[in-house]
């Protein structure tokens, strides 16, 4: 019985993961095979461009019951999209240095096939995300490794550290906080308990991320959706 209920629960979330790609403007359905298996989405099929696979990503993480995603999708870019590697990283160069949240003169990029590869260090995981985001829009890339860490400027202050996190939330109605438990340890913020979706899930990581001097968040939430 419990066999047959995971199979329907399953079957319903790749029609809601369907039906959001559809409604996803930046993406092409027909062209992304979606499989689920005990929430875990998978995405498979070929888009023309990193753009494209970002975003059926993203889409498949805002429905819920989702627990996870595995992006097969392979990028094949079109005749008209290819561009030599030092095009490529021209461009992500001026990018970065376009980005107000990027400071750019502490990375270092590589570009190799179209694969874009970053290196370096920022204060701020915003600031990492930031850089990851900005270069994946661009025509050429078909693909980011980003390897930039987080340094922070300044210490973390441990003593009630998680406490303001826990307020944060609170704060931000971002999850409900009672069942987030926070722990801090040096400059390393360690998140367990339930969440209802993945996009809250994510919601959480990045209240935590702001918190000053963090230089890692163990996400270890899982994810219970609410059964409908």
């Amino acid at each position: 019985m419990a066999t047959e209920t995971t199979s329907r629960t399953d079957q319903d979330i790749q029609s809601d993961v369907l039906d959001e790609l559809t409604w996803e403007p930046r993406v092409r359905p027909h062209e992304i095979g979606v499989t689920v298996a005990e929430g875990v989405v998978t995405l498979a099929g070929r888009v023309d461009s990193y753009a494209k696979k970002w975003a059926a990503e993203r889409a498949a993480h805002r429905v819920a019951r989702v627990r996870a995603v595995a992006n097969d999708l392979t990028v094949q870019l079109p005749g008209g999209a290819e561009h030599a590697d030092p095009d490529v990283a021209a461009a992500v160069g001026h990018a970065l240095e376009w980005d107000a949240f990027v400071p750019v003169e502490q990375l270092q990029v590589t570009v190799s096939g179209g694969w874009v590869t970053m290196h370096g260090e920022v204060e701020w995981e915003y600031q990492r995300r930031a850089a990851e985001r900005v270069v994946s829009r661009l025509t050429g890339v078909r693909g980011v490794s980003n390897g930039i860490t987080v340094r922070p400027a300044v210490r973390a202050d441990g003593y009630d550290l998680a406490e303001r996190i826990v307020d944060a939330l609170a704060r931000s109605r971002a999850t409900e906080a009672e069942r987030v438990t926070v722990r801090v340890h040096g400059d390393t913020v360690l998140l367990s308990g339930l969440v209802h979706s993945m996009p809250e899930r994510a919601e959480v990581e990045r209240v935590a991320w702001s918190a000053p001097g963090i230089r890692e968040v163990q996400n270890h939430l899982a994810v219970a959706p609410v059964l409908r």
